[in-house]
């Protein structure tokens, strides 16, 4: 099972209902292992390859608002 770990910097992170808004768009993501976020827009996603795709999950936090503003990978 090919899992793959980055850090995406997105932009709508304000506070911490932000930050609940975005776990919410998430949850229950089929494939997704790990999530974590601060309020400095910062998303920490590890997710099985087979099961799902960083454009997915890309996608599911644009459908919330919020947008990818750069990459750092881990």
């Amino acid at each position: 099972m090919p899992t793959v770990t980055e850090t995406l910097h997105v932009s709508g992170v304000r506070c911490e209902r932000c930050v609940h808004r975005l776990a919410a768009a998430l949850s229950g993501h089929d494939g997704l292992e790990y999530a974590n976020a601060n309020l400095m827009g910062q998303v920490v996603l590890t997710w099985d390859e087979e099961r799902t795709s960083r454009a997915e999950l890309v996608a599911a936090l644009a459908r919330a608002g919020f947008r990818e503003a750069e990459l750092v990978r881990e």
